[in-house]
């Protein structure tokens, strides 16, 4: 048997999710989660086989999760399933250590095959996103620059973002016109949407 989490943070996703996956003989699902912090604690609990993860979720993202886990050496798998079909997305969740990277408009059967090829040690990437992934242009983001950005797309001042980052002002000043640049964008709420429509945020 298949032991899995889903971590969802959408109510009626994650209960569809669930009653989706009863059907299959070989899988079931051991816990649920309505966000990342969650998601994190229940796979350390219950130790399941595969992780089902959302990207956006609140706390912490799938991707983050992903990571966490395997800084820990956990052996759960992550199976990622969203809408976000985005080659940044991808690449970062392939270097947190995700194992598959579905999008929510797959068949239906698609996914239970997914869980299974995860759970035996194989990888799955949607094949129509492995193939923009492969032209897509990389990430110049640093990580302190993208954490800078995440934090003015919420609208945070600088002062709060140096705050909530532990930085000077000046610093938060110098990543986000680092980003800008980078992304050639003019201000910062260009450059935040420019990261984030190429899922580098």
């Amino acid at each position: 048997m298949i032991r899995v989490v889903i971590a969802e943070d959408q109510g009626m996703v994650l209960g569809a999710l669930a009653s989706l996956l009863a059907l299959e003989p070989d899988i079931d699902v051991v816990g649920r989660a309505p966000d990342g912090l969650a998601a994190l604690d229940s796979v350390r609990a219950l130790v399941p086989d595969v992780l089902l993860s959302d990207i956006e979720m609140p706390g912490l993202t799938g991707i983050e999760v992903a990571a966490r886990l395997a800084e820990e050496g956990s052996r759960t798998r992550v199976l990622i399933v969203t809408t976000f079909g985005r080659a940044g997305y991808l690449r970062r969740a392939i270097g947190a250590g995700v194992c598959g990277y579905l999008l929510k408009d797959s068949p239906a059967d698609r996914l239970a095959d997914a869980i299974r090829q995860v759970a035996r040690g194989g990888r799955v990437i949607d094949p129509a996103l492995a193939a923009t992934a492969a032209f897509a242009p990389p990430d110049p983001l640093t990580d302190r620059e993208r954490a800078v950005l995440r934090l003015a797309q919420d609208g945070q001042s600088n002062k709060e973002i140096a705050r909530t980052l532990a930085l000077s002002p000046g610093t938060v000043r110098n990543y986000l016109s680092e980003a800008a640049a980078k992304l050639g964008a003019s201000n910062r709420i260009e450059a935040s949407r420019i990261a984030r429509e190429q899922g580098w945020l």
